[in-house]
């Protein structure tokens, strides 16, 4: 199951939560769906090769759409000029109020779509992919990734037949629900066709329900304290 599922979806809920947060019914279910789906789109076009991670929209009186990235001073521009664009083309194009917000990433060499993003940016520069794969995969084992995985499928260096291939390092427990595993998958056009980028990055084990019982004793130990002094 876990190396046929997408592995972000797999783990909704208990490791990941939703990128999208509001509440509709029927048709109206479905049109914000389809316009979260545009959102996202034209802010992924618009803004390319900007290390974008992740998009969130989050609904109430306002549309606030979150961008994480690790390039913040490319998306905010000169005293946000960049932003405040941005902000009004989604009025414009999509009706209603939107706020923008960019939060930097804070480790951008262990995230999974910073470093498509990057892999697929050299191979379309040309870059020979097996260099281009072996150095991201240094990086965010340095950076503090426990385990790493990537595939690159097509014709690779112009072959005549297509073919994937698979390149691994340290752990990934795919079908552990609460591992932390980010997925990403890109793809580089390139004059040989289409090549195909997917990374799973392993950050650790979640214990959610260990780490509340933790603070909890640790407060109440501390209350004690308090209390005899």
């Amino acid at each position: 199951m876990g190396q046929k599922v997408n592995a972000n979806g797999f783990r909704l809920g208990i490791t990941h939560t939703w990128p999208s947060t509001w509440f509709a019914k029927g048709n109206k279910y479905r049109d914000l769906f389809l316009q979260d789906v545009r959102v996202k789109r034209y802010i992924m076009e618009k803004i390319k090769e900007s290390g974008i991670s992740s998009v969130e929209i989050d609904r109430g009186k306002k549309v606030t759409v979150t961008i994480h990235t690790s390039k913040p001073g490319v998306l905010i521009g000169k005293q946000g000029a960049a932003i405040e664009d941005m902000r009004k083309d989604l009025e414009r194009r999509f009706g209603g109020s939107f706020e923008v917000e960019v939060r930097e990433i804070r480790s951008p060499d262990a995230d999974a779509a910073v470093i498509a993003e990057n892999i697929q940016g050299q191979i379309q520069r040309r870059m020979p992919y097996r260099r281009a794969v072996k150095m991201a995969m240094e990086k965010a084992m340095q950076a503090g990734a426990l385990g790493i995985k990537v595939t690159v499928s097509g014709r690779l260096n112009g072959a005549e037949i297509a073919r994937d291939e698979l390149f691994k390092t340290g752990n990934i427990p795919l079908q552990t629900l609460r591992a932390n595993i980010q997925h990403s998958k890109r793809h580089a056009i390139t004059k040989f066709g289409t090549i195909g980028v997917q990374v799973w990055i392993y950050k650790g084990m979640v214990f959610k329900k260990i780490q509340q019982a933790q603070s909890a004793a640790l407060s109440s130990q501390a209350q004690a304290a308090a209390q005899a002094a």
